[in-house]
Parts: C-alpha cells; structure tokens; sequence
C-alpha cells in the first residue's frame, strides 16, 4: 500500500515537474511535494544575463557564462537520425549548442535529444505528428532535464547588447554589410558602448573584419562620410559582389550602398543591347558596368576623383573598360558637355537614350541643365531620352511632391508624363523615389538655355544633405 501511494505522489510530482520554470534545476520528490502549494512559472526567456555586465564598456566574455536547465528526451541510439528529423522544430536552437548530448546514465544505447524550451515545457507541448513519431519508435515521452552551459559563444549579438545597454535604451545590432567591413549608425546614448558593440558585431557575423561607424551626415558633393573604426583591422577598401558583379573601392572615400542592389537590377533590365546609358552621378559604376555587360555603350560620369578612379578600375575588372567612357566632371558640365556633344547623333540614329541621375539629394536640380540644350538641333519626336531621376521626399504626398520639384527644375509640367518609383525609406518619413519620364522635346529643345557651356573642370560649393540616421 505504501508503495502505491508512493509511486502515484512521484507521478504527481513528475506532471508538476514538467510544467515548473525550466531555469530551475529538479529538486527530489520530497522537496517539491513540500511546496505543492507553490504554483511553477516559466521564464519569458532562455537566457537571463547576470546583472554585473549591465553597463560594461570593456568587454569580458567569461561573464556572460550561465548555467540553466533545458528540456530533453531519452532516445534510443538505433533510431535516433529518425527523431532528430521528425523533432526538427522542436529541438533546442542555439549558436553553438548540440542538441545531441551523452545520456545521463552514460549508456551507449541513449542519447539526450535537447528541447527548445519555448515549444516544449511538458510532453503536451508536442504536435499530434510528433507525439506519434515518437510512438512509433519506442521512445518514451518522458521529459528529462539537462544542465547545460551557456557561453558569450552561445549567445546572440542582441542578447549581449540588451545585456549590457542601459534598460529601456534602444539596442541596435543592425549594420549595412559592405565586403568584411560592417557599417553601423550609432545613437547617441550607444557611443559609450561603441567599442563593445563593435566586437561583438564582429564576433558574431562570420568574414567581418571591421566595423565602422559614420559620425557625420553624407556629403553630397562627393556622397562619402566621415567614419571611425570601433573593432578590427583599418582596411577600407572593401571587395563586393551585386547582381553577378564584382566591385572593389575605398569604402571611406566613396559612395556605396548595398540596399539599392535591388533598384540597380531593376534599371538595368530596361537597358537593351546597342542602348546607350548616360550616367550622370554614376558612383564606382553599380549602374554603368552592368548595362555594358549586358551590350550598351556607356558614358559615366562622377565628380569624386576616387569613385572616378575605383569607376575605371572596376571597369576593367569587369571587362567592359572599352563600353563605357568616364569623366570626371560635375554633374551640369557632363550634361552640358558630353552629353549635348553626343545627344544629336544618337538622336538622328534613333538610339534608346536612358539618362541615370542617382544623387537623391540633388538630382531634381540638376534637371534644368537639360533646358534647351538642343536649341541648335532640328526637334526629333522619336527615341528622346528616358530620365531615371532620383529624389528624396519628407513630404505627405510624396510622389507629388517629387513630381513638382522636377517640373520646377525643368520648367513643363510632369504630372501625366511620368511615373514615380517607391525606392526605400531611408529615415522615418523620408523616402526615396526615383521619377521616370521621358525628357520632354519643349524643353531640350527650349530657347531658354544656359547662356554659356560650364567648364569641365568645376570648383563646387558642397552641399550636405540632411541624411542622418543611415547612410542613402
């Protein structure tokens, strides 16, 4: 009789024991039924981080080790491949952490299958499929409880993060992945900790070995920044592949940004083979080298000397240095020269003209260079220059807005001659859209054109653009 209550008290506790905090190590039977009035809670999280590396500067990654206790089932080596694939959603997800481990009795006929603890906290937690699997392979469903031993190693970047910061701060670990360097922008209350945050970005993302910080907004002229170097080596010039293409360049001297893969691809499919593409503000080329690839002759133009010159050597990385012609003008000289001495012959040709203008910050106000810079030229209504025109907006209606600001520049009205392109948010209420038309005859062949060719070799006032939360 003893023995039977026995045993159904140690079921009791079993069922309790399942469903009590999972941070907490399995006291003996006698202990628990002592506190049966005392109803179990689970942790919201896994990993709960020592309160000694709140508002560590410095990081020290033995303080971060912690011992907790995780779910796991005792499974049958004969068919344990079989329920590792039928648990595959159910078993323990962790940097770092197997989730197969020696059995507790050191049988070489049992493994420990370890348990995600937020899908499993009781043998109900299993899914109608697994609970049969489970079945069928004689395995008893049966939780047990293994120590495991987390480690800075097993933790992810926005755990430490949230570990160290101060509580109810912001903890960032998003950067913009540029070759090994990773580019971050930092708020204020985070540049005491922005050595730490550096380290750990890069402990935690494979190939990234160096993390940078820009520290002022972007400058239009030349659309680079200022950055400082929070972990790892001092090598700027970072080796990229966008759209099947390889680039190389000195992050620090020149402008790249990798969210825009997905607008380049988009503009160069429109390009045909025998096109000609005339790129006005064209960077270190993610526009220009591949409508060459693709069989277009090319004109690239950039007023940055180093994105001039990393435009030429990608160029010829890429083997399309004898398609495309660089200069290195300001963007109303190139279209005011180059452009205005290559405009009639293709015109009279009847090419497909695409005219790229990707400064966001400034290209709406270059359009008035177009202004009857044909006044010379007999009009010609087939084949005119399709505009892709870049342009940031803070405004409510912001495909109006650009639409307006465009008119303005080229003196006709738009707004059922184009179209407008969402490209991305680049800062809360701020967007970036490109506007695409084709280049009105009224207004590259107008008498109101500029008085005098501008010289090729420019001295402009920079400009900065309001861009401060990320680079555009």
């Amino acid at each position: 009789m003893l023995s039977q209550l026995f045993r159904f008290y140690f079921r009791l506790f079993s069922r309790v024991l399942t469903s009590a905090c999972i941070h907490r190590k399995a006291t003996s039977a006698a202990e628990k039924l002592s506190h049966s009035a005392v109803k179990p809670v689970m942790e919201p999280k896994l990993y709960q981080a020592p309160p000694e590396v709140r508002g560590m500067t410095s990081l020290d990654k033995g303080a971060f080790t912690q011992t907790i206790a995780v779910p796991a089932l005792r499974v049958p080596t004969r068919v344990l491949n079989k329920v590792m694939k039928s648990l595959k959603k159910s078993t323990i997800q962790r940097p770092g952490v197997p989730k197969v481990v020696q059995d507790t009795e050191e049988s070489s006929d049992f493994r420990l299958v370890l348990l995600d603890p937020h899908r499993v906290s009781s043998t109900s937690s299993f899914s109608e499929a697994e609970a049969e699997a489970l079945r069928s392979f004689g395995v008893a469903e049966e939780l047990q409880y293994h120590e495991l031993q987390l480690t800075y190693d097993n933790l992810k970047s926005e755990e430490v993060l949230e570990a160290v910061l101060p509580q109810g701060q912001d903890v960032t670990s998003a950067f913009s992945r540029v070759g090994h360097i990773a580019h971050m922008n930092l708020r204020d209350h985070q540049l005491s900790y922005k050595n730490l945050i550096g380290q750990v970005i890069m402990d935690k993302n494979p190939g990234v070995t160096c993390v940078v910080n820009k520290t002022n907004i972007i400058d239009s002229t030349y659309r680079n920044f200022k950055m400082e170097v929070l972990a790892g080596e001092e090598n700027m010039v970072a080796k990229v592949k966008e759209n099947s293409v390889t680039y190389e360049f000195d992050f620090s001297r020149v402008y790249w940004n990798p969210r825009l893969s997905t607008e380049h691809q988009r503009v160069v499919e429109l390009v045909k083979r025998g096109d000609t593409v005339l790129d006005v503000f064209a960077g270190v080329g993610p526009f220009a080298i591949p409508a060459a690839r693709l069989g277009a002759n090319v004109l690239a133009n950039d007023l940055n000397p180093e994105s001039y010159r990393w435009l030429q050597h990608n160029c010829k990385l890429n083997k399309v240095d004898s398609k495309v012609r660089t200069f290195n003008l300001d963007g109303r000289a190139f279209i005011q020269g180059p452009v205005k001495r290559e405009l009639p012959v293709l015109l009279k040709e009847k090419a497909n003209v695409h005219v790229v203008m990707n400064l966001p910050a400034l290209a709406l106000e270059f359009l008035d260079a177009f202004r009857g810079l044909l006044q010379h030229e007999v009009p010609c209504d087939d084949n005119l220059p399709t505009v892709y025109c870049y342009g940031f907006s803070k405004d409510k209606n912001p495909d109006t807005d650009v639409v307006k600001r465009a008119s303005g520049s080229l003196g006709l009205p738009l707004d059922k001659q184009c179209s407008v392109h969402f490209v991305r948010n680049v800062a809360p209420n701020k967007d970036m859209l490109c506007v695409r038309f084709t280049l009105p005859k009224e207004v590259l062949f107008s008498s109101h054109h500029v008085q005098a060719e501008p010289s090729e070799e420019p001295a402009p006032k920079k400009q900065k653009c309001e861009e401060t939360t990320e680079s555009t």
